[in-house]
């Protein structure tokens, strides 16, 4: 690891080799704190004992209540304990069964034969009294003794002596050629029972690493309450894990330092390829990734060369298990070797699927693909995501039928489905209520055209016409009271199926506000997306508009789709071009229909893969670990709240950097915005993220879904009363934000202890300032003063990790696995945009066929089937919300029990999600052919499921 090189200990420290107690030798070597975790114990009078001669036995501290350590004729109160050390090793197989075995391990296992496998330090959190200074460690070596369930058991004896105090740490030195996996210490032998340390972490051999690791105890300190025998060592840690902003990462690191994302291009490969730095200007504002310290590129000096690997710090790789799952198989290898093999199979990235049958025998019929050489392993990683590969001539390949087609293969063509999928599929982000009418651009008409939505009141009335008129839409409330600061408004408006009741009474004309609508929403990215539509359409195999889709809240609780409009801006001497399209019965308004919610769904998935899911999840995130481990300690009560949140999270994003978000990546080429897709997140980035609005709470409210109502479930009333994602949501929400006030408040008793913790403050600052520091001035951020403060953070956070990104994520393949429902790209304009007479001609004679040229080409499409296989799928080892208590929270009874109860509401969200999705008469969350809305599902089993809510963003 490539730290500054720290003496904790400022004198020698004793060491007491097994073998001969007698012998003492001189140890210098500094010691470098963990990432990692381990607990803490406290003694109530033990019985003391009489030293006895053991083998391997090293003296150490133990606490004797109101008794002092005593010597009589040379006998000292002490007690006999066993340290029992479980690890794993990157080559750990059975070989204890054989010599053979063992010696096959060559230096390695002549060090564990000779019990020298590990050195232990106990380390006590208390002060020498005479010194006012650290104690000396006591030392020894742990042998090997074992294995169990896969995991290699090493033991060595202490005799712990009353004087030395509480234990608050141990220091571990690697003494083999490979790196170990320490999983935890067990301190076996105290009146108490046995003592845990949970450490977690990867720590190197000393011969490629001279520093030492240090695992700290499960009781959590505040900075001011940390033993004294400990704050140096505790200050140290976190000095190690921050570097020095310097050098070149390697893989063995544990360094946590910031940079921008100076690495999606590769100019030096290829100049088409070079691509924008995001981070760091006010042109491309974004949050911080992991600092990687890669030599700059030759060609772009501003970008950073992707040569050798997307550094991590070591304890965020993924763990063994899934390493070996197939998510992380195809993740690192198959994702790269894919591409050539599709390309190779379908000869062109635009060969076009020539039929719907076509693209339905991917899914029940084998799809052979020209098989290429040397790709056995590429062949055994491609079962992992396909349901059946034959050991053919050519490779044959059959994917899983996604559950919505396997439910209803026509969904996909009703809009009653399509709006639907805004409230309950796998973006359910971007609706919002209709607060302004007309519809206007907010763009410079010099540049874009007139401003003016070619959605009109005319075409809106006359699509609802059965219900209610715009302006009664606009004024449809039931009772709303509203008290101003110079007098009160009463407003009434009657049930829908008799306005004529409406009255309105206004005691007051001054500073009064009328309520907007409850009845119109709308997903908008006309005018994030306009600004782009003449570079997209340069690019070959791709096309983009300025794109609105406007909904009608029915009687009955549904949304029916009224119009779609898409706008072309004034570019090669044309004006600009504009149209509203709406469902039609009549024959070519019905496919221009279809053509047009195809371009707004393709529009629709890069904002959900780009905005909802990258930037708000795994981008907006990342900072958030690395300031969690720069600036709190691993003893910390909040980075240890936080740390089951960010498992995995930087590795998966190391990853897409590689292959999904970089240049010629998966994204790239298989999206709209093409390469302009990561400029386009920072661009959302700029405009729309806020952290204050990332909670699911401010959220709805932001997207006026939803207004305050303290005499409502939740403090909310939903205006779409059946919103699938939000009904459940709020009920995670609250057991998520129950549990973290549990969790905050009985560590932080008042204000002034958030105000005075050094570390939290550095933390919160770190976050704002470099994290996300493009919007470091911004006046929105949340203060950090009281409790209460800190309960709003913490939930913000935890839930984006964990409701948010499962919300987005576990879907993907059930919904858009069949990539007609949700397309990712629209190839070609609309039919009706300057027709020339042989396109036109085209369309009206064989108008499937030209939607199926609009579709994502064959290559593209089974890419992305692919991937979203991959993005859906959950590991074995997958750790799900509230269903397993972290080791530390273990320690103190109190949080113990907050989280059993956080526990129970969890589960009792299974039940109520079940009840939900069987009543009828919520018609968003199922019926005939639907997939149900089960993604909010605390709970899966591994694979494709389209259920269960995980602690981090872990793929």
């Amino acid at each position: 690891m490539a730290a500054q090189n720290i003496d904790i200990f400022k004198t020698p420290t004793l060491f007491h080799r097994a073998d001969h107690a007698g012998t003492l030798f001189l140890l210098n070597k500094p010691c470098i704190p963990s990432h990692s975790r381990a607990n803490s114990f406290s003694i109530n009078r033990p019985k003391p004992q009489l030293q006895r001669k053991y083998k391997n036995i090293v003296r150490a501290g133990y606490v004797l209540e109101k008794a002092k350590a005593v010597e009589t004729g040379g006998t000292r109160l002490s007690i006999p304990v066993t340290a029992t050390v479980t690890v794993k090793s990157p080559n750990i197989g059975d070989y204890l069964s054989s010599l053979v075995g063992i010696f096959n391990r060559g230096f390695d296992d002549i060090t564990d034969l000779l019990g020298k496998s590990l050195l232990l330090e106990l380390v006590s959190a208390d002060l020498d009294p005479k010194t006012e200074s650290e104690k000396k460690p006591i030392n020894g070596y742990a042998h090997l003794t074992g294995q169990k369930d896969g995991e290699v058991i090493y033991e060595s004896e202490f005799v712990i002596p009353g004087d030395f105090g509480e234990i608050g740490a141990v220091i571990v030195q690697n003494e083999h050629r490979t790196e170990l996996y320490v999983k935890q210490i067990v301190l076996n032998g105290f009146p108490n029972g046995s003592v845990e340390f949970n450490c977690g972490s990867w720590v190197e051999p000393k011969f490629d690493n001279p520093d030492k690791r240090v695992f700290f105890a499960n009781k959590s300190y505040l900075p001011s309450q940390t033993p004294k025998g400990l704050k140096s060592l505790r200050e140290k840690d976190l000095v190690s894990l921050r570097g020095n902003g310097t050098g070149e990462r390697k893989s063995s690191d544990r360094i946590y330092d910031y940079d921008v994302y100076n690495d999606l291009g590769n100019p030096d490969s290829n100049p088409e390829l070079e691509r924008p730095v995001l981070g760091g200007s006010k042109q491309y504002p974004y949050p911080r990734r992991c600092r990687t310290g890669r030599p700059p590129s030759k060609n772009d000096p501003k970008s950073e060369t992707r040569s050798g690997t997307f550094y991590v710090p070591r304890d965020e790789e993924f763990s063994e298990v899934k390493n070996r799952s197939f998510v992380t198989k195809i993740a690192e290898s198959v994702l790269n070797a894919i591409l050539p093999l599709l390309e190779s199979a379908l000869t062109a990235t635009d060969c076009v699927f020539p039929s719907f049958t076509t693209i339905d025998q991917l899914y029940d019929q084998e799809v052979p693909i020209t098989k290429l050489k040397n790709s056995g392993s590429l062949r055994s990683s491609v079962a992992r995501f396909v349901s059946a590969i034959s050991d053919a001539i050519d490779e044959i390949v059959q994917f899983e039928i996604p559950e919505m087609l396997l439910k209803d293969q026509f969904s996909w063509l009703r809009d009653e489905e399509f709006a639907r999928q805004t409230l309950a599929g796998t973006n359910p982000y971007s609706i919002k209520l209709v607060t302004e009418w007309p519809l206007r651009s907010s763009l410079d008409p010099d540049v874009y055209g007139p401003p003016e939505s070619a959605i009109t009141t005319e075409l809106v009335e006359r699509e609802i016409k059965d219900f209610m008129t715009v302006e009664e839409v606009r004024l449809s409330h039931s009772f709303v009271f509203e008290l101003f600061p110079k007098g009160l408004m009463i407003l009434f408006v009657g049930n829908l199926m008799d306005l004529s009741l409406r009255i309105s009474m206004i005691l007051s004309t001054s500073d009064t506000r009328a309520l907007q609508g409850n009845k119109l929403f709308i997903i908008d990215y006309h005018d994030l997306l306009l600004p782009y539509v003449s570079k997209v359409r340069q690019i070959k195999g791709t096309t983009l508009y300025g794109s609105r889709a406007l909904f009608f809240l029915t009687p009955d609780g549904t949304l029916n789709p009224i119009a779609i409009e898409l706008t072309r801006p004034p570019m090669d001497g044309k004006p600009q071009w504009k149209q509203a399209f709406n469902p039609s019965l009549e024959a070519t308004g019905l496919w221009l229909w279809r053509f047009a919610k195809a371009q707004f769904l393709a529009h629709d998935s890069g904002y959900h893969e780009l905005v909802s899911h990258w930037l708000r999840t795994h981008c907006a995130t990342e900072p958030y670990i690395i300031a969690t481990n720069r600036q709190l300690s691993v003893m910390h009560p909040i980075y240890r709240l936080l740390h089951p949140h960010f498992r995995f999270t930087m590795k998966i994003n190391a990853l897409a950097r590689q292959v999904l978000v970089s240049a010629d990546g998966i994204i790239e080429i298989s999206f709209s915005p093409n390469k302009y897709s990561m400029e386009l997140s920072s661009v959302a980035y700029d405009q729309l993220w806020r952290f204050d609005r990332e909670a699911l709470p401010a959220d709805l409210i932001n997207r006026g879904i939803a207004v305050k109502d303290p005499t409502a479930p939740h403090g909310l009333k939903l205006l779409i009363e059946d919103y699938p994602f939000a009904n459940d949501g709020l009920i995670l929400w609250d057991a998520l934000k129950q549990w973290v006030s549990d969790y905050v408040n009985y560590y932080y008793k008042d204000a002034s202890m958030v105000q005075s913790d050094t570390e939290l403050q550095a933390w919160w600052t770190e976050i704002r300032t470099r994290g996300h520091g493009d919007k470091k001035d911004e006046p929105w951020w949340p203060v950090l003063q009281t409790p209460e403060d800190l309960i709003g953070i913490l939930t913000t956070i935890a839930w984006v990790a964990s409701a948010h990104h499962s919300a987005v994520n576990f879907g993907q393949y059930a919904y858009a696995g069949y990539f007609p429902n949700r397309p990712t790209i629209a190839r070609i304009n609309m039919p009706c945009e300057d027709p020339t007479g042989e396109g036109w001609k085209r369309f009206l004679d064989n108008p499937d066929s030209e939607l199926l040229v609009c579709f994502p080409s064959q290559f593209q499409a089974m890419v992305v089937m692919a991937v979203l296989a991959l993005l859906s799928n959950h590991s074995p080892d997958e750790e799900y919300i509230g269903e397993h208590r972290e080791p530390t929270w273990g320690a103190e009874p109190t949080i113990k029990e907050a989280f059993e109860r956080f526990s129970t509401r969890i589960k009792e969200l299974e039940k109520i999600i079940d009840d939900r999705n069987k009543d009828a008469s919520l018609k968003n969350r199922g019926g005939a052919g639907v997939v149900p809305y089960e993604l909010l599902k605390p709970f899966s089993k591994p694979g494709v499921t389209g259920e269960g809510v995980t602690y981090s963003i872990s793929i």
